[in-house]
C-alpha cells in the first residue's frame, strides 16, 4: 500500500518539525513537504499531489480557514485541522470551509496518525471535547440539513444520535429496543452514504458530509 502523502502547515517550527518526525518514522506517511503559512500551503500542494495536510488556523499571510477553503475547491487535499483553537466559530467555518477533521494539539502520536488514516480513507472525524461544544452549545441542525427526507422517528433517532446518546440510552428514552435502534441508525447512514454514526452528527449540526 502506498504511504499517505502528508502536508504539514503550520507557523511555529517546534509544531512542524515535532509533527514531521513522528510521521517520517512511520512507513505508512510520506511528508512531502511543510510550510509555515496557508499559502505555501496552497502552493506547496499545486506543485506536489497531496493526500492530507494538517491544517494550523492562526497563521500570518494566509490563515488556515482561508486555506481550507482554497484546498477544498481545488482538490488539493483533505484537510484537517490540527489546532490549539476548539472555539465552536471556527470549528464551523473550518467545515463549512470543508474540512474532513478537526483536531485539537493535545493527543498522542498513534491518536493524530489513526485520525489522519481515518481522514484519507473517508471518513469525517472530530474531536471529542470540540463535538461536546456543538452539543453543550444546543447548536440545531444546519440548514443544509434535509429533515423533509426523514420520519418523525428517524428524526427523533438522529437528534439523539447528535446529542451524544448511546443506542441504550436512546432506546430507553424513545421506549424502543437496542436492537431497533441499530437498525434505525443503520438504514439513516445507508440513506447518507455515511460510514459512522459520529458522521451523521457531525452532518445533522454543521450541514456537512
Amino acid at each position: 500500500m502506498e504511504p499517505i502523502k502528508v502536508i504539514i502547515a503550520d507557523d511555529s517550527d517546534f509544531v512542524r518539525d515535532g509533527m514531521k518526525i513522528i510521521l517520517d518514522v512511520d512507513d505508512d506517511f510520506d511528508v512531502i513537504g511543510v510550510a509555515g503559512n496557508g499559502k505555501e500551503a496552497v502552493e506547496l500542494a499545486r506543485q506536489n499531489k497531496c493526500d492530507v495536510v494538517l491544517m494550523d488556523i492562526q497563521m500570518p499571510v494566509m490563515d488556515g480557514i482561508e486555506a481550507t477553503k482554497i484546498f477544498a475547491e481545488e482538490g488539493l487535499g483533505k484537510v484537517m485541522i490540527l489546532t490549539t483553537f476548539d472555539d465552536d466559530k471556527l470549528v464551523d467555518q473550518a467545515v463549512k470551509n470543508g474540512a474532513k477533521g478537526y483536531f485539537i494539539k493535545n493527543h498522542k502520536p498513534e491518536d493524530l496518525k489513526q485520525m489522519i488514516k481515518s481522514i484519507h480513507q473517508g471518513a469525517k472525524v472530530m474531536d471529542e471535547q470540540v463535538f461536546d461544544k456543538f452539543v453543550d452549545a444546543g447548536i440545531r441542525p444546519n440548514n443544509n440539513f434535509d429533515k423533509e427526507k426523514y420520519t418523525q422517528r428517524e428524526i427523533e433517532i438522529i437528534e439523539a444520535v447528535a446529542s451524544g446518546l448511546s443506542n441504550k440510552e436512546i432506546a430507553e428514552k424513545l421506549f424502543i429496543s437496542e436492537g431497533t435502534v441499530k437498525n434505525y441508525i443503520s438504514n439513516i447512514l445507508l440513506k447518507e452514504g455515511l460510514s459512522h454514526r459520529t458522521q451523521l452528527a457531525v452532518y445533522y449540526l454543521t450541514g456537512n458530509k
